[in-house]
């Protein structure tokens, strides 16, 4: 049964009182509530969730485990957050190349316009409202060459592909690609060393991940809302891969991708250096969804 919400704001002060009474240590009281000031209590509550009490059957205190601090709990809030700047890097960049991929494909199968015209695309997909939205963002942009074609040439908000995939969101590529006859979605698949339906189903999932990390949302251990459809492939499979449904999956995604960019090493070189330090720990290691030997995962390394 429901019940009415009634717990009043707390101070900063409040907060911390209230945290150090359930057993948080903390070192540095001004740097606490600096940092509650700047983060917020809620949002930081995500952090310091796994560091709460479990009775034996997995219920869950109010209380810390005897030892938390309140640095750990920032430490990990930290690691977190340069997690998503690293997989909206990859993301961008994977993004950035699909846009040229799908570009010089269409433009030079069917021309400045061929986006335009739904014959060129599945008969089942949904052309018109793409088409609308797309335009739609064109019409929003404030980019300098936007305005330029918009004085120079009629006909606007419909643009030359070259041009309107440079104002498509995320989301909205991923609809094109999925939109693509087979044999386009295969030839640029096939560029990227996937097939054409695999791709589809990531570019799904990667705008889903995307989403999480532009709004600024925990990642490192959540169970993912949208799932990668399973493979038969073993390397994507448990053991290698125990799970589908947590960051290392994404990871290794995003580990394929910039393979095929040419680009890629630096990035996973990134990655290890931030991961290895809270993986030294099993809990966090296994909430990522990764495994023990995850640096010479056959996708990974």
């Amino acid at each position: 049964m429901t019940e009415t919400y009634q717990k009043p704001a707390l101070t900063f002060n409040d907060q911390l009182e209230h945290l150090k009474k359930r057993g948080l240590i903390v070192n540095d009281q001004a740097h606490a509530l600096s940092q509650l000031s700047t983060i917020s209590y809620y949002r930081l509550s995500a952090y310091w969730y796994p560091f709460r009490i479990r009775d034996q059957h997995g219920n869950i205190s109010s209380n810390f485990i005897e030892g938390t601090r309140f640095d750990d709990v920032i430490s990990l809030y930290e690691f977190d957050r340069h997690l998503r700047l690293l997989v909206i890097d990859a993301i961008e960049r994977i993004e950035v190349y699909l846009r040229t991929l799908i570009t010089y494909h269409l433009g030079h199968s069917y021309g400045a316009f061929g986006h335009t015209d739904p014959q060129n695309f599945h008969p089942q997909f949904d052309h018109a409202p793409w088409l609308s939205k797309l335009e739609d963002e064109a019409k929003r942009s404030s980019d300098a060459f936007i305005s330029h074609y918009k004085n120079k040439y009629s006909g606007f908000p419909t643009m030359p592909i070259w041009m309107i995939t440079e104002v498509m969101s995320l989301g909205s590529l991923s609809f094109c690609y999925k939109g693509l006859k087979h044999s386009d979605k295969k030839v640029i698949s096939g560029e990227l060393g996937l097939h054409h339906k695999r791709l589809a189903d990531w570019l799904h999932k990667l705008t889903y991940v995307r989403n999480v990390c532009a709004h600024h949302s925990r990642l490192w251990n959540r169970e993912l809302a949208i799932r990668p459809e399973t493979s038969k492939d073993p390397e994507w499979n448990p053991p290698v891969t125990p799970r589908n449904d947590r960051i290392f999956y994404i990871l290794l995604m995003l580990r394929h991708l910039l393979k095929t960019t040419n680009n890629g090493d630096n990035w996973c070189k990134q990655c290890n250096e931030l991961i290895e330090p809270i993986v030294a720990q099993d809990k966090w290691r296994l909430a990522m969804g990764m495994p023990n030997n995850w640096k010479e995962h056959p996708i990974w390394k």
